[in-house]
């Protein structure tokens, strides 16, 4: 368990009735996003999240979308359509990057609107462009259900796809 209760030790000026907290703060599950799938990658991690675990995604450049690269392309700049007559801030907010897309898809599929708990798993969420050095040392597990089971040609990158509606590296 993450999170565990340890009474004090009983002694002369002990108060037996107060209990002490003790918090293990162990390392994040580490994702290596590589030829994932985006869709079921995304709830893998939610139910991770859910959980309890801390979870950081890395390599989400790399991460695969499935479909051909231009109908990709066109759900995406259609979506950058939509917005607000009235004021840009009530419209939804376009991200561009991998990791902030792939956070988002993330988000999407906890309750993070509806429940406490959403807020609370999406605060234990890491998404990295690339992988950072202080995850490096730290084992990667990949998801077998999620990585793609066809040739890449049939899937579309999700760097690409960020590259074209204006993501800059």
């Amino acid at each position: 368990m993450a999170n565990g209760r340890i009474n004090k030790p009983a002694g002369r000026n002990s108060n037996t009735s107060k209990q002490e907290i003790v918090i293990r703060v162990d390392r994040p599950v580490v994702v290596d996003a590589t030829n994932h799938i985006a869709g079921r990658l995304a709830s893998n991690v939610a139910k991770l999240l859910l959980q309890g675990q801390r979870v950081t995604v890395v390599n989400c450049e790399k991460i695969m979308m499935s479909g051909k690269r231009e109908t990709q392309i066109r759900e995406y700049r259609e979506f950058l359509e939509i917005n607000s007559v009235i004021n840009y801030k009530h419209g939804p907010v376009h991200y561009r990057r991998p990791d902030t897309l792939m956070a988002k898809m993330i988000r999407q599929m906890l309750p993070f609107d509806r429940k406490p708990s959403g807020k609370i798993a999406y605060a234990k969420l890491r998404t990295y462009i690339g992988a950072p050095n202080d995850t490096k040392p730290i084992e990667k597990i990949q998801f077998e259900k999620a990585l793609i089971r066809k040739a890449a040609s049939n899937y579309t990158p999700l760097a690409e796809i960020c590259r074209v509606i204006g993501w800059t590296e």
